[in-house]
């Protein structure tokens, strides 16, 4: 399930057997998995997926989350009907098919959803959360969309972004101390950028021992070593979206 014999560069890791709370709809130009808490709320989360796509059920699990905890939470394609990432892909190719999906070219589908989160949801206050891929995304929307309150950038891929630090909105990053794709170093540089340059509330917090990914696509069942820090993760995240939303 998890380790193929020519592994992507982050893992699949568990896959969960999740068939989602919501439904799938279309918001302008792409695909989207939208789902609303039982209450009416003017508060939503745009949940950008990883590199394995808005499908993924992993990702679906932890949007429904944001809804058991009183948000309408919306999946959008960011890779617009392109196809995601596969594990049996040869991951030699991985270079040339991430430039086609550039985590920092997320505006205009973000604005189809913003309007959509308004107009159809009536939903005022918007946050965003994203996973890897999605994390960097997070991150450059953050230091440039004004309509968005806050951001969660999950193991987002710093790299992406390393010249960038003056954040308009709260920001939270997660990482894993034995993450592969993210060295300690490029996390502990991003801090000190931040320091240096960010006028908003942010936090960088390192989760003890854990890997890429491991928030939404560890399962705890088969990881009960881990399972303080995947729920340490998951409530972190919906204590700063409380906190800003």
């Amino acid at each position: 399930m998890a380790n193929e014999s020519r592994p992507c560069p982050c893992d699949i890791g568990d896959r969960f057997d999740y068939g989602g709370r919501g439904q799938e709809v279309q918001v302008g130009h792409i695909k989207a998995y939208v789902c609303k808490p039982s209450a009416s709320t003017d508060k939503a989360v745009i949940v950008i997926h990883d590199i394995f796509g808005w499908q993924l059920p992993n990702t679906r699990y932890i949007a429904d989350m944001l809804t058991t905890n009183g948000y309408i939470a919306i999946c959008p394609d960011f890779f617009v009907g392109q196809e995601a990432w596969k594990p049996s892909n040869d991951w030699a190719s991985f270079n040339d098919w991430v430039k086609t999906r550039d985590a920092g070219k997320t505006d205009k589908e973000v604005d189809v959803v913003l309007k959509y989160l308004k107009d159809q949801c009536g939903a005022k206050k918007i946050g965003v959360i994203g996973f890897c891929w999605g994390g960097a995304a997070v991150q450059h929307l953050m230091l440039k969309n004004p309509h968005l309150k806050t951001g969660v950038s999950l193991y987002g891929v710093i790299s992406r972004f390393e010249d960038k630090h003056s954040l308009l909105h709260p920001t939270f990053f997660i990482f894993g101390e034995k993450d592969d794709i993210i060295p300690l170093e490029q996390v502990t540089s991003l801090e000190q950028k931040l320091k240096q340059n960010c006028k908003v509330d942010y936090e960088v917090k390192i989760y003890p021992g854990q890997t890429h990914g491991f928030v939404h696509r560890k399962r705890e069942d088969i990881n009960p070593q881990d399972k303080p820090y995947i729920e340490e993760g998951r409530k972190d995240m919906i204590n700063w979206l409380n906190k800003y939303l």
